[in-house]
């Protein structure tokens, strides 16, 4: 992936709908329980990219570059997962407001996370969780 801030949003789908996307191409998604998610995004604050809310399951989803998360010791039971290559994730579309939806709304310039951000602060607001 270039180092440019810009992103394409083929994948995306349109309307309310949701599609199941296979990760490792255009992102990576990590999944992490809603009880710390919501302090990371406020930790993260501008610096989120788009993050996916399912309420069904209380999680939040978010984006990185594809295989940056992938080598992180993630203790497990804690409830956060590196979603990458084989793994698929269901995306909304960007104007869907039930279900699965966009907590933070991707576009061209906002879409992917920092995986070095995103786990520092994961770090930071659980050290439990990750190392």
């Amino acid at each position: 992936m270039t180092k440019s801030t810009e992103h394409p949003l083929e994948w995306l789908p349109t309307g309310r709908t949701v599609a199941m996307r296979a990760a490792g191409e255009w992102w990576d998604a990590v999944r992490v329980p809603r009880y710390l998610g919501e302090s990371v995004l406020t930790a993260l604050g501008p610096a989120c990219g788009a993050v996916i809310k399912d309420p069904s399951g209380a999680l939040l989803y978010w984006l990185v570059p594809p295989g940056e998360a992938e080598v992180w010791q993630i203790r497990p039971g804690s409830g956060v997962y590196v979603q990458g290559a084989a793994t698929h994730l269901a995306v909304p579309g960007p104007q869907r407001t039930g279900g699965p939806h966009w907590r933070v709304p991707p576009t061209r310039t906002r879409c992917l996370t920092d995986p070095v951000s995103l786990r520092h602060a994961l770090a930071t607001l659980d050290a439990a969780v990750i190392r």
